[in-house]
């Protein structure tokens, strides 16, 4: 017999945080380097162009690099720069 008198509670659903750049970045470039392209000038293109086709689907690094705006990599990219070229001199 139901009980229909009572509310069910479902526990709501967590949804997965945004991958940030530097961790898109990391995953991207492995895919990269394993399918034997120079991820340098991949990321540029992509970057560069939009097209997601200078990135690799292996590991779902295209899928994956899609789900971050490319300013937000420009960004993580630049900090990056900054922190290691020009900050450490």
């Amino acid at each position: 017999m139901n009980n229909t008198e009572n509310t069910q509670v479902i526990e709501s659903l967590k949804i997965t945080d945004q991958p940030n750049a530097a961790e898109v970045l990391k995953h991207v470039y492995g895919a990269l380097v394993e399918k034997g392209y120079d991820p340098i000038n991949q990321i540029v293109g992509y970057i560069m162009s939009g097209d997601p086709t200078y990135i690799t689907s292996h590991n779902n690094a295209r899928s994956l690099i899609m789900k971050v705006e490319r300013d937000e990599i420009l960004e993580e990219l630049m900090a990056a720069y900054v922190d290691e070229r020009l900050r450490n001199n």
